[in-house]
């Protein structure tokens, strides 16, 4: 017999990507377009997994709901986990991710940001069109020699670092875990947060959400910050205090904005709001900055990530239910994945 899994927030490339992987694995898939919820988690009943995404939710009761329809296990088909009640989950329901689908991906959306916003190509297309010309607002400054900050050197951010190098930038890095040899290879140097603010003219983030992480960007963190810095956000959303950003957009504290993601943005991203108000004051006013670019949580989105996704999620299913192994696992006991202890089964206890 075939085992059930149930996608929840499935647009049509993700039904696309997973039935087409999914004839080497044999499942029987059923995709639902509601994001997973209190209100939604019925639909799962009697399915044997569920595969969910970044803006659903995966909560206390959520959990109970679904163990009591027998899911036995939940497949993120992403890397971040904030959406997870990782302490509710432990010994109770499997929760496994895909630690990495295409790093470059995030790590070039993250500079295709930084360059539109720097040569302001999108504000020169719009006035093209329009045959005008001029070149009146549109200088930007180069790369080469300027000082970035990447936060989180784990696999998208190590390629945001050669990716700087080969712009000919000046790489400073913080991680939790810094990498002498990586270091040495890349000519990039780990320091810390107040020397990252202090100095740099770009900063971007690749760091995982965590307690210690939530609004690292805030009123006091964009103070000690060179003026005029550009800062990058593919991580998620939360790591950035949305209001602090706006006061230092204003006052010219912050030179720009380049947004991949967005602290309120489950309502709202990956949804087609052109025919009615949006209701998020904050947002609305984030997006009539001239300096401020935002993307709908798209930097994974290509044909090479979507690949990798699906053929991970799935094959993560398959070590579950054949072998009863789980790899991908995240380990609830640091709290962090992968675990700096991982064992075959993805846990270190």
């Amino acid at each position: 017999m075939k085992n059930k899994i149930a996608f929840f927030d499935a647009k049509p490339y993700d039904e696309r990507s997973f039935i087409n992987t999914n004839e080497r694995f044999g499942f029987e898939l059923k995709f639902f377009k509601p994001h997973l919820s209190a209100d939604t988690v019925q639909l799962a009943a009697g399915y044997d997994a569920v595969c969910i995404f970044v803006n659903d939710t995966l909560s206390a009761p959520v959990i109970d709901t679904l163990l009591k329809g027998g899911v036995k296990i939940v497949a993120l088909r992403c890397a971040g986990y904030n959406n997870v009640d990782l302490h509710h989950a432990l010994n109770r329901l499997p929760v496994v991710r895909v630690p990495a689908y295409s790093p470059h991906a995030v790590a070039e959306h993250a500079f295709a940001l930084l360059l539109t916003l720097n040569r302001k190509t999108h504000r020169a297309y719009t006035r093209t069109r329009d045959f005008n010309f001029t070149l009146n607002g549109l200088m930007g400054f180069d790369l080469y020699g300027k000082t970035i900050g990447v936060v989180g050197t784990g696999k998208i951010g190590r390629e945001a670092v050669k990716i700087a190098r080969g712009f000919g930038m000046k790489v400073l890095a913080f991680d939790s875990y810094a990498d002498a040899q990586f270091a040495k290879e890349t000519s990039c140097e780990y320091t810390t947060m107040e020397r990252i603010f202090a100095e740099s003219d770009v900063l971007t983030l690749h760091c995982p959400l965590t307690p210690e992480t939530v609004h690292m960007v805030n009123e006091k963190s964009i103070a000690a910050m060179k003026k005029g810095v550009v800062i990058i956000n593919t991580g998620r959303g939360k790591l950035i205090h949305t209001k602090s950003l706006i006061d230092g957009l204003k006052s010219g504290q912050i030179g720009g904005a380049g947004l991949d993601v967005y602290e309120e943005e489950t309502d709202y991203f990956f949804e087609d709001f052109s025919g009615s108000m949006i209701e998020d004051d904050t947002l609305a006013r984030l997006m009539t900055f001239p300096n401020v670019i935002i993307t709908s949580h798209q930097a994974f989105f290509t044909e090479e990530a979507m690949s990798a996704i699906a053929e991970t999620t799935l094959n993560n299913l398959k070590l579950f239910f054949a072998e009863n192994k789980r790899p991908n696992e995240i380990c609830y006991k640091c709290n962090i994945a992968p675990c700096p202890k991982e064992t075959a089964q993805g846990r270190c206890f």
